[in-house]
């Protein structure tokens, strides 16, 4: 069975300015019927959301410790560099 790719990305609330970070096999569809539906607790608040990130992974495991990796951090510096130079430079060890 072939490995399933993953993506990290990073919304933005349209309502709040604030950022959400996650990962999916499919960021599209999660954001569509997860995120904007108020089924996310902590996206609910600042819905709607719109995707502003988006980087391919070989797989999904890869992109939740990146995920992890990201959110441990806690900087929105941080996320705001990956936003604009629209890629994200962090590895996994």
């Amino acid at each position: 069975m072939p490995t399933m790719k993953g993506y990290l990305y990073i919304l933005k609330s349209e309502k709040t300015g604030g950022y959400y970070t996650g990962s999916s096999d499919n960021p599209e569809r999660r954001l569509v019927s997860q995120h904007n539906q108020g089924f996310v607790r902590s996206t609910r608040t600042g819905i709607p959301w719109k995707i502003v990130f988006k980087q391919e992974y070989n797989s999904l495991e890869i992109a939740r410790q990146v995920e992890y990796k990201l959110k441990k951090l806690k900087s929105r510096i941080i996320v705001e560099r990956i936003i604009e130079e629209q890629t994200c430079k962090l590895k996994v060890c």
